[in-house]
């Protein structure tokens, strides 16, 4: 498959239209018609359904289309990489970051970053740790920022200075709003809506002194937002992080601590060996800065 013939793929699957993509992309209808069927038969599938109007992709075009989109990522990262000046500090740089209160401090040094080098831009992809460590292994990511523990044999990281504290949130009328703080035996009853993170289940293991399995978890969720809407609907519980949802002045919702308290530290992470691009150094840089200046 070539770079340019996936750039059509991407191109029709968006417009819906061979002759609104082949406008877009500047080529004769039958070029592009022909562009694809030949990647059809070089994949030896169907990857669209050709109505009057529009088309649509198959199961197997679906698939192809989020690939491709890695794949186009990845390759317009490598070529930026190599056409930067390097004397110029300016480019992209990509961050994956979990939900975390940590996110200001990320914010605030990428802020002074821009304030320097008014050039550089970044892109911040949202999940969990899981979705992030997939999107470093594959290079779409130059950064993660992520929950401890982190893979030491895979990845350098720095530790930042923040940490999130775990809890539940719950609906203000709950039976368990009224407590100053959860304990275990509050929460084995209760329906739960917990993280899909695999370590997030390993340290609320520890922290309930028994296996996930043993509570009654009605839902998981991969970002709190709409697990949130879930608890304020009497679905149940939700054991998260604190300061991800507004839980101030008119809102359904409040957040308790755990007691044992459980806190979550935050890590910066990369892969081993990563090429930075000259915008990635001067954050890394800049992080390093600020971090000391906290400690």
């Amino acid at each position: 498959m070539e770079i340019r013939v996936l750039r059509y793929f991407i191109a029709v699957a968006n417009e819906e239209n061979i002759s609104a993509a082949a406008k877009q992309l500047h080529l004769s209808q039958p070029t592009l018609s022909r562009q694809l069927q030949e990647l059809e038969m070089e994949l030896g599938t169907t990857l669209f359904i050709r109505g009057n109007r529009k088309i649509t992709l198959t199961e197997e075009g679906i698939f192809l289309l989020e690939k491709a989109k890695e794949i186009v990522e990845l390759a317009n990262k490598t070529e930026a990489k190599f056409k930067e000046s390097k004397e110029m500090v300016n480019g992209d740089i990509y961050i994956g970051c979990g939900e975390t209160d940590a996110m200001h401090f990320i914010a605030r040094t990428l802020k002074e970053l821009l304030a320097a080098y008014p050039s550089i831009r970044f892109h911040l992809y949202s999940g969990n740790a899981d979705d992030i460590a997939s999107k470093l292994d594959s290079g779409l990511l130059d950064f993660g920022v992520v929950i401890e523990p982190t893979d030491k044999h895979k990845y350098d990281f720095i530790k930042l200075p923040d940490t999130d504290v775990w809890g539940v949130l719950m609906r203000k009328d709950s039976p368990l709003a009224q407590k100053p703080f959860i304990q275990p035996i509050d929460i084995m009853d209760k329906p739960l809506l917990i993280s899909r993170q695999t370590t997030v289940s390993n340290e609320l293991s520890g922290w309930l002194g028994q296996p996930m399995e043993n509570l009654n978890i009605v839902a998981t969720y991969n970002l709190i937002y709409n697990a949130s809407l879930m608890v304020e609907e009497y679905i149940g519980y939700a054991l998260c992080l604190d300061k991800l949802i507004n839980t101030s002045g008119t809102s359904n919702l409040c957040f308790k601590p755990l007691s044992p308290r459980l806190e979550a530290n935050l890590n910066l992470v990369w892969k081993k060996h990563q090429v930075f691009s000259n915008a990635a150094k001067r954050f890394l840089d800049q992080l390093r800065i600020k971090i000391k200046m906290a400690t």
